[in-house]
């Protein structure tokens, strides 16, 4: 009887050099001058899902770039409808110097893939077809054991700015039962887990304008205002002394982590010093009350990006400078409205702003909300039973710190959403040298095989439920 396992490891070479090639591609979406190059990617992804066999393929436009769309039916009318999300463009890849090779010349050294996009995320969509391949032919199937959709998105890497249009005009031929998002990374090789939430994100530019030109600080200093020490006083009042955002208001319909979840997050390896050094920092710092995994997972922060104002050049330059600025990023998470954190941020800075001064405040687009999954759901309790199958022990759960267009999938569509991701700690995302770990992307296609199978046990109106 030929197993998953087994069809993994047979075409495991073959399916390395698709995505090589897939991989020499720079769908770089940031970059105007490449906006050919993403949509090569997404006709390249088109032509393979075509080769893999699902009927329906199609390229969705957008007033940017293009996602690609794929369906292929199950047999059974009444089957659950899962869609997989994922996307096909890629980082920048500066610094150039600090890549060992080319960027897009992907190489192999040992167990690891080295290419950007690898990890985030071509990597994940070519872990999906290596898993339906398997799915199909060791189960002897014509067609997936559920209704299989595939939403690979052209601009995730750009901020999705025309995704929300895009899942409100498709929402019927969107229409599932859950959404597997396969944009995520795993604990550690030998520590597999799943993703249960990302926080939300809102983005602030902040200016302060005293006066049309810069001051004599010999004639002028100490007698008018500066708004340099006026921005910094607002942003020094941004946190109390426990660390918490000091905002009014803007904890209103936070909700915390449960204890069993707490409990869980506590379970983990964790060794603080060695993410320290991965931090590059000497202590850790925040929230009073919270571990370190629960402050950068499930608590609301906000962080100062970015201050300025005045001389920044060489030398010295005695003034009193006519302006100051500031970006300023506020994680939130589940229960929190990105718009009723907006209204208490400027509330708050309006009764900071010293008068004689301009204060003007630019949001970056409406923010990002934050979603999460229940961790009694049936579909997440189906996938750590397919990942177990596929790795052989036990799965964690773990959050992300950073946010996405998740919210606006969860939102658009209503149902469940579950995070099979298999990329590792140490992958370089975003980052020089950007690499994925074969075996692990191997085991990752074999849980995505076998999830199709536990969700088409489950039934539909099961894998719908948010809670057992």
């Amino acid at each position: 009887m030929t197993t998953v396992a087994d069809v993994v490891a047979a075409q495991a070479d073959q399916w390395l050099d698709q995505l090589v090639e897939w991989l020499r591609i720079p769908s770089q979406s940031g970059d105007p001058a490449l906006a050919g190059e993403v949509r090569r990617s997404a006709e390249w992804l088109a032509a393979a899902l075509r080769s893999a066999g699902f009927p329906t393929v199609e390229l969705w436009e957008t007033p940017g770039l293009p996602s690609v769309y794929a369906e292929w039916p199950a047999d059974d009318p009444d089957a659950p409808v899962a869609l997989v999300y994922a996307h096909h463009d890629v980082q920048p890849v500066e610094p150039l110097e600090q890549w060992v090779r080319p960027p897009y010349e992907p190489r192999v050294e040992g167990d690891r893939l080295y290419a950007r996009g690898v990890a985030d995320d071509k990597g994940h969509v070519a872990m999906h077809l290596l898993g339906l391949r398997a799915h199909l032919e060791a189960g002897g199937r014509s067609a997936p054991a559920v209704t299989l959709k595939l939403l690979v998105e052209g601009e995730e890497e750009s901020g999705s700015p025309h995704f929300p249009a895009l899942l409100a005009a498709q929402r019927e031929r969107l229409a599932c039962d859950v959404v597997v998002v396969s944009d995520t990374g795993m604990w550690a090789e030998d520590v597999p887990s799943t993703v249960i939430g990302l926080r939300g994100m809102l983005y602030l530019h902040l200016d302060l304008v005293a006066r049309d030109v810069d001051l004599h600080s010999g004639s002028f200093g100490g007698a008018v205002l500066n708004p340099a020490t006026a921005v910094a006083r607002i942003l020094g009042r941004l946190h109390d002394d426990d660390g918490r955002v000091a905002v009014p208001g803007f904890y209103d319909g936070v909700v915390d982590p449960s204890d069993e979840e707490r409990a869980l997050i506590a379970s983990l390896p964790f060794d603080e010093q060695e993410w320290l050094a991965n931090a590059h920092s000497r202590v850790a710092s925040g929230e009073a009350g919270w571990t370190t995994l629960e402050r950068v997972w499930c608590r609301p922060t906000a962080e100062v990006n970015g201050f300025w104002g005045g001389h920044v050049g060489a030398g010295s330059k005695t003034i009193v400078p006519r302006e100051a600025h500031a970006h300023v990023s506020f994680r939130i998470v589940a229960g929190q409205e990105p718009a009723k954190v907006r209204e208490a941020v400027e509330a708050w800075l309006a009764d900071c702003a010293p008068s004689g001064a301009q204060l003007s405040l630019e949001w970056e687009g409406d923010g990002v909300r934050a979603c999460s999954t229940s961790l009694d759901a049936p579909a997440l309790q189906a996938l750590h039973r397919a990942m177990e199958t596929a790795f052989g022990v036990p799965v964690r759960v773990t959050r992300e710190g950073g946010s996405g267009p998740e919210a606006d999938i969860q939102e658009a569509l209503g149902v469940p959403l579950v995070y099979l991701g298999a990329t590792l700690p140490d992958a370089g995302c975003h980052a020089p040298n950007e690499n994925a770990h074969i075996p692990t992307l191997l085991k990752g296609a074999q849980s995505a095989a076998h999830l199709w199978d536990e969700l088409a046990a489950l039934g539909a109106e099961t894998v719908r439920r948010e809670h057992a």
